[in-house]
C-alpha cells in the first residue's frame, strides 16, 4: 500500500487512536463549529482512508493516502480536521492544513478529497463536507474561491462537476480517478 513513495510505516502513530499531539489545531474554517476529536474524528477518519484509497487521494511527496498525513509523527501540525456545521448539521467542514505554507500539491489534494468525500456521499452521514486549505497557505484565498466554485456547482446539479472542469484534472498525481 505504500510502494508509491518512500513512505516508512514507522513514522506513523498507531491508528484507531485520536492523538491531539498528532493532528492539526482547527483553524479558522472550523471556528464556531463541532470540531470532531476522539472517536468522532477517528470513525471520520477511517472513512476517509477508505474513500482516499478507492479514489487515489494519494501525498506523492510521502507516498501514501493523504488520510495518513494524521498520522505522521513527523507532522504533528499538518492533515485534516473536521467540524459538523453549526448551522446545518448535514454539512461537515474539512480543513486540510499542510506541511508547509507553500505545498505545491494543496491544490489539487483538497479538489481530490473534496470530490471523494462527495462523490462517495452515501457512505457517509453528511449531504455536504466543504473543504478548505488552512488560512497559512500562500495560495489558500484562491484555492479556497476555486473549491467554494467547485461546491456551488455540487450544490446546485447534486453532480460533480467533469472531472476535466476543473485544473485538478481527472486524475490524481498517482494516476487514480478522483
Amino acid at each position: 500500500m505504500y510502494g508509491l513513495g518512500s513512505q516508512s510505516d514507522d513514522a506513523l502513530a498507531p491508528e484507531g487512536e485520536f492523538d491531539p499531539d498528532v493532528n492539526p489545531e482547527p483553524g479558522a474554517f472550523l471556528a464556531g463549529h463541532d470540531v470532531l476529536d476522539g472517536d468522532d474524528h477517528v470513525a471520520f477518519h477511517e472513512l476517509t482512508r477508505e474513500l482516499f484509497d478507492e479514489r487515489g487521494v494519494y501525498d506523492m511527496t510521502f507516498g501514501y493516502n493523504l488520510a495518513d498525513l494524521n498520522l505522521d509523527t513527523r507532522h504533528t501540525e499538518a492533515g485534516y480536521r473536521y467540524a459538523v456545521d453549526a448551522d446545518d448539521p448535514s454539512v461537515l467542514r474539512a480543513e486540510f492544513t499542510p506541511t508547509t505554507p507553500f505545498c505545491p500539491q494543496s491544490h489539487t489534494l483538497t479538489i481530490g478529497s473534496f470530490r471523494a468525500w462527495n462523490g462517495l456521499s452515501e457512505r457517509h452521514d453528511y449531504d455536504l463536507v466543504r473543504v478548505r486549505v488552512a488560512d497559512s497557505h500562500q495560495r489558500s484565498e484562491s484555492i479556497n474561491e476555486e473549491l467554494r466554485d467547485l461546491e456551488e456547482t455540487y450544490l446546485e446539479t447534486g453532480e460533480l462537476p467533469d472531472e476535466d472542469a476543473d485544473d485538478a484534472g481527472g486524475a490524481s498525481q498517482a494516476g487514480a480517478p478522483f
